[in-house]
């Protein structure tokens, strides 16, 4: 089985219009989330990204078409190659469904619809499975060039501002009102937000080893992680990657201040980890944005890591979690497993290296 590299990524989020602009904005002590209003009165936080276009069409075809050519440009991927595209989103173009600019149709649409934009010649995947949608469209995109079936892969996370997303989670009082504070005392819930991100995928060398991952549906809690499937999901992620818990040095959270999953998550971790590594969550910069969480988060999370950039949490954490997270990048950063838990069950999670550690 071939290597897989993370060769070009792009990001493109309510920290700013780019990696180096989210980077500067994390520096700068973050960006309070905006508010949604919807219908009936009620108005909830949201991270939106800054862009002027009120057309929502409009809108999301610059936005995906600015972050496809700023990973274009990192990989050297020239425009037009044939190269498999995998699109993960959650809600999909439901924000022009909401403003009259679509008819509801097939779920597929929206992903051509963007392979038309780009002018894309390859073959175009949707993969729309919640949360985890990115990430399981990244270990697909891994599984291709593994194999050998192709040199290169693209997966574009896509989740834009729309109502039916806040209004669900809303319905089920998981939203908080205020402030989302991931693992933090009094937290209340959790806080959504859009991004468009895009990683490129190659068996070319580069600084960002896939490693390895692992993708598990336990349905028992559809809503909510399960602690001894997030212990598994750990345990087949480290399997693949050939790798033992002893091996990561950092560990990115799913944890996005849901009082009840932020603990599911340390439960199982704890009971997968002797010992549990440095932790960081992305959640209380950009918000949680459902399908598009997976390829975000990892292409903010590579940035601060190469750049000694690190958000901090700036509210106080929860003493009962006996857990903390890091104030500061760690000091030494090989391994980083990363994970996603979603509805539906999915908890899915990946390994990365950062070969330039290998010599540290």
């Amino acid at each position: 089985m071939r290597p897989v590299y993370l060769h070009g990524r792009a990001l493109i989020s309510a920290l700013g219009a780019n990696l180096p602009q989210a980077l500067a904005c994390i520096s700068a002590g973050g960006k309070e989330a905006q508010r949604m209003e919807l219908p009936g009165g009620t108005d909830w936080p949201y991270f939106r990204i800054g862009h002027p276009e009120p057309d929502w069409r409009k809108r999301a075809q610059q936005l995906v078409c600015a972050a496809a050519e700023e990973a274009r440009i990192e990989a050297g991927l020239e425009a037009g190659s044939n190269v498999p595209l995998f699109v993960a989103s959650s809600s999909l173009d439901i924000g022009a469904i909401e403003t009259g600019e679509a008819r509801p149709g097939d779920s597929f649409d929206f992903a051509e619809e963007i392979a038309g934009w780009l002018d894309w010649t390859g073959p175009v995947y949707l993969v729309s499975s919640g949360c985890t949608s990115s990430l399981q469209a990244l270990l697909s995109a891994s599984r291709l060039i593994s194999s050998g079936s192709v040199n290169d892969a693209v997966v574009l996370g896509v989740e834009l501002a729309n109502r039916f997303s806040v209004s669900g989670f809303a319905a089920m009082q998981l939203l908080t009102p205020g402030k989302s504070k991931p693992l933090g005392l009094n937290r209340d819930g959790i806080t959504l937000g859009e991004a468009v991100a895009v990683l490129h995928l190659s068996s070319r060398q580069a600084r960002w080893h896939l490693c390895g991952g692992s993708h598990i549906v336990d349905g028992r809690d559809p809503t909510g992680a399960i602690p001894q499937t997030v212990t598994q999901m750990c345990e087949q992620a480290l399997a693949a990657s050939s790798l033992n818990t002893s091996d990561i040095d950092l560990i990115k959270l799913q944890a996005a201040g849901s009082p009840v999953n932020d603990v599911n998550e340390l439960t199982g971790l704890v009971a997968a980890f002797q010992s549990l590594p440095p932790l960081v969550t992305l959640k209380a910069a950009i918000g949680h944005t459902l399908g598009a969480s997976g390829a975000a988060e990892i292409a903010l999370l590579t940035a601060c890591l190469e750049t000694d950039t690190w958000p901090h949490p700036d509210y106080p954490l929860d003493p009962g979690l006996r857990a903390g997270l890091a104030h500061a990048r760690p000091e030494s950063v090989r391994y980083v497993l990363a994970d996603i838990l979603g509805f539906g069950g999915g908890h899915t999670a990946v390994v990365l290296e950062d070969t330039n550690a290998r010599s540290n």
